[in-house]
C-alpha cells in the first residue's frame, strides 16, 4: 500500500514536470515582461538598459501576435512576437510613445 502511494505521487510529480515543460514555464518564465523582452531585442542587437516597464499593445495584438510597448532607459520599442520567429521590433520615439500611451 505503502509503495503503491509512493508511486503515484512519483507518477503524479513526472507527469505535472513533463506539462510544465510542455507549456513553456521555466525558470524563465519567472521573469517580468520588460527583462523577459529586452533579454529578447538584445539577442537582435537592440540596446535596453535597463528595462523600465512594459505594457501590452491590446489593440494592436492578436491571438497568434502579442504586441508589446516596451521602455528603457534612453529608448522605447513596439515589439510583435511571432510564435517560432525572431521578434519585430521597431524603435519609437520616446516623447511619442509616452503620449500615445497616455491617451489610451
Amino acid at each position: 500500500m505503502k509503495f503503491a502511494m509512493h508511486g503515484r505521487q512519483r507518477l503524479m510529480r513526472s507527469v505535472l514536470a513533463l506539462a510544465a515543460s510542455l507549456c513553456g514555464f521555466d525558470r524563465a518564465a519567472a521573469q517580468t515582461p520588460p527583462q523577459a523582452l529586452a533579454a529578447q531585442i538584445r539577442t537582435q542587437g537592440y540596446a535596453c538598459k535597463p528595462p523600465l516597464h512594459a505594457m501590452r499593445d491590446t489593440r494592436r495584438s492578436r491571438p497568434d501576435e502579442a504586441v508589446w510597448i516596451l521602455h528603457c532607459g534612453r529608448a522605447a520599442y513596439r515589439i510583435r512576437l511571432d510564435p517560432d520567429m525572431a521578434a519585430h521590433v521597431e524603435r519609437l520615439n520616446r516623447r511619442a510613445s509616452t503620449l500615445k500611451l497616455r491617451t489610451h
